[in-house]
């Protein structure tokens, strides 16, 4: 497996300069559309859906706590210098490893197991709601910026190719793929 990209110093640098509200409101409005657009990811999780995920991007200032309630996902930005917000206590499960492998994980580009064998990807907690949350997800087949085009509602068709487009120039920056392989610029 190639080594896997790390998110620039300056993206990084970048985020932790940005708010908190705006990166918590955009990436709950995401939860809450990913949840409209594919009710399967949430419902699946039956039983699990009531746990607290940490996604904690290691190669970020930040990381994000997921609610999957299918009636009301939610997706909070929390800041990695918050005291105990990332401390076990304050989710049930946690999947820590770089950006590009978190995003990967989610379009199917690198392989769960491989990443866990190879210690990329760091799971503790509730291995069992872990493996239920890939499990819903690999079933999706999900492509991030197709769904964060999305969130333009009725102009979606019109800020899906902008939005590819920027995704390319971030994946030629940072290394991180944006996109589901195979996908590409079309739609």
């Amino acid at each position: 497996m190639n080594a896997i990209p790390q998110l620039p110093p300056v993206g990084a640098a970048a985020l932790r300069l940005a708010p908190l509200a705006p990166l918590s409101f955009v990436a709950d409005r995401f939860a809450r559309s990913l949840g409209r657009r594919h009710p399967a990811l949430f419902t699946r999780l039956g039983a699990e859906a009531d746990k607290i995920f940490l996604i904690d991007p290691t190669d970020l200032p930040l990381a994000f706590r997921l609610l999957p309630r299918p009636e009301a996902p939610r997706l909070e930005a929390i800041r990695r210098e918050a005291a105990g917000s990332l401390e076990a206590g304050s989710w049930d499960a946690r999947v820590a490893g770089p950006l590009a492998a978190l995003i990967g994980l989610v379009h199917g580009a690198y392989d769960g197991d491989a990443l866990f064998f190879s210690r990329d990807l760091v799971i503790e907690g509730d291995t069992a709601a872990v493996l239920a949350l890939r499990n819903a997800i690999d079933n999706e087949e999900m492509d991030l910026v197709r769904e964060a085009a999305a969130l333009f509602g009725p102009f979606e068709s019109l800020a899906r190719r902008p939005a590819r487009d920027l995704a390319a120039f971030a994946t030629r920056w940072t290394g991180v793929a944006l996109t589901r392989p195979g996908r590409g610029t079309q739609e």
